[in-house]
């Protein structure tokens, strides 16, 4: 009987585990971050960036064509409609089985000076050889920085190759990433894993 009452007594602290928040990103939700107050109160459609602003973006940074890039954009366009943040930079990575990447860059949204932020995460699936790519993600629902500081797992079967960029989409606490890459290499087959995004620097993968 007494060790019955023991089982659900730590199935109940399993359930209350389960429900608390994620991520600090989500615990902070209401006030929190290195944001000022001024994320909550910018007007919705000023604080997002229309298909062409990001299409340019996107076409300077990678060096394509304005078409390449275009192509690209509106799938995700369609998908996603207007984001309120991007994030372009660098990352390299390699895998044999069980991949690793990192990368660094900078966290662009409207009305607030870049952020320099850094990500990094292990995939693993049919996936073999070595890439060092350009990066540029669109970022949906971010709201505040700090909410970018989490782990993202990809989604399952979002991948796709459109005009020689890759892209994919990541979804975790409300927030939706869509990396854009190109870049030197090989990187075959299919992998699952996740990104962690944060504010310095960190080479431990997991």
């Amino acid at each position: 009987m007494r060790f019955a009452q023991m089982l659900i007594g730590a199935a109940a602290a399993l359930a209350l585990l389960a429900a608390q928040p994620t991520s600090a990103a989500d615990e902070n939700d209401g006030t929190g971050g290195r944001s000022n107050a001024s994320d909550n109160t910018a007007n919705d459609n000023d604080s997002t960036f229309n298909p062409d602003e990001v299409t340019h973006a996107a076409s300077d940074f990678f060096g394509v064509t304005t078409e390449a890039a275009a192509k690209a954009v509106q799938h995700i366009f369609k998908d996603q409609g207007q984001p309120d943040a991007y994030i372009k930079g660098d990352e390299g990575g390699g895998a044999f089985v069980v991949g690793l990447r990192y990368g660094e860059g900078w966290l662009v949204r409207k009305h607030f000076e870049p952020v320099k932020v850094y990500w990094k995460g292990p995939s693993v699936g049919f996936d073999v050889g070595g890439n060092a790519s350009k990066f540029f993600a669109l970022v949906y629902n971010l709201k505040r920085e700090n909410r970018l500081y989490q782990r993202f797992p990809s989604a399952e079967g979002s991948y796709y190759f459109i005009a020689g960029i890759g892209v994919n989409y990541l979804r975790s606490g409300g927030v939706t990433i869509a990396p854009m890459r190109t870049g030197v290499g090989l990187r075959a087959g299919v992998n699952a894993g996740y990104l962690v995004f944060s504010q310095e620097r960190d080479w431990f993968p997991f």
